[in-house]
């Protein structure tokens, strides 16, 4: 399970290892700062998954923005919260995927409805865990 926080959602992702794909399963509302932990807890449930993946923002040059400290902590809690593992993967450029996959989508006829940024947060949590995926195949020699 995979997650894309941000300062007002959190994008989530659910998948697997076996097929090394990820698909969209919602958003969870931050408010005030802090994240819709009885929601966190409700999908996780729902999902059973066996690790956690959040992505950490960089910039471009490869440094640390202002919301790479609070992804952390996150992680931190989230791990702490559900007693499963987390990793981090660097979540660069995966809103800016996911908008064009959504909106190729809509231009296509695959998707009927408008693309809202709750769309765009769940797919770039997939692919932030297709990423994390992709890396667990390969140290494991196996494809994704």
């Amino acid at each position: 399970m995979a997650f894309d926080y941000g300062a007002r959602r959190i994008g989530v992702a659910v998948g697997q290892a076996l097929t090394g794909t990820a698909s969209p399963a919602g958003t969870v509302e931050v408010r005030a700062g802090e994240p819709d932990w009885a929601g966190i807890e409700r999908v996780a449930r729902e999902w059973s998954p066996a690790r956690l993946v959040v992505g950490l923002p960089y910039n471009m040059d490869g440094t640390e923005t202002v919301l790479t400290p609070a992804c952390r902590a996150f992680g931190a809690e989230l791990s702490r919260r559900l007693a499963l593992p987390v990793e981090f993967v660097d979540e660069r450029l995966t809103s800016a995927a996911a908008t064009a996959d959504l909106r190729e989508a809509r231009r296509s006829g695959a998707r009927a409805r408008r693309v809202r940024r709750e769309d765009i947060d769940a797919h770039a949590a997939r692919h932030i865990l297709e990423t994390w995926l992709r890396g667990a195949a390969e140290r494991t020699g196996r494809q994704a």
